[in-house]
């Protein structure tokens, strides 16, 4: 019996773009034709007016953030995460607005701090399944 996995997305119909172009190393967002405004994580409607998901399309996002806040994990049992351990859990704010929680990688700890610039990358999580992370720009 293999071990679950936890770091693993459950792609639907609706996410299906997002992940495809995660495969393809492209950050998707979601902008709202109304409020003209972006979201991330993905969802139907506008989380900010309400309008409904004929109004709100996909857009790819510059890939460019700023650290908002982090956290450095020394402990997490769920695999495979024990295996990564210690590595930075974080929550960017990308360019274009949305806040998004992330991973920074190759960037000593010491070195992280509020604001500082940042950029994706994407990180394979299994065959064809890759996530998006982020560096120091």
């Amino acid at each position: 019996m293999s071990t679950p996995r936890h770091d693993l997305p459950e792609p639907d119909e609706f996410t299906r773009p997002y992940w495809a172009a995660a495969a393809a190393d492209r950050l998707l967002l979601r902008r709202c034709a109304d409020c003209g405004r972006a979201h991330h994580y993905p969802r139907e409607f506008c989380p900010f007016c309400w309008a409904g998901e004929d109004r709100v399309a996909w857009e790819r996002a510059s890939g460019r953030a700023s650290l908002y806040t982090w956290s450095v994990v020394h402990r997490n049992d769920l695999p495979p995460f024990g295996g990564r351990v210690p590595y930075v859990a974080a929550v960017v704010d990308l360019a274009e607005g949305p806040r998004m929680m992330t991973e920074v990688v190759d960037c000593p700890h010491d070195d992280l701090r509020i604001g500082m610039p940042l950029e994706v990358t994407f990180r394979e999580a299994s065959e064809g399944v890759r996530v998006a992370v982020f560096r120091a720009a």
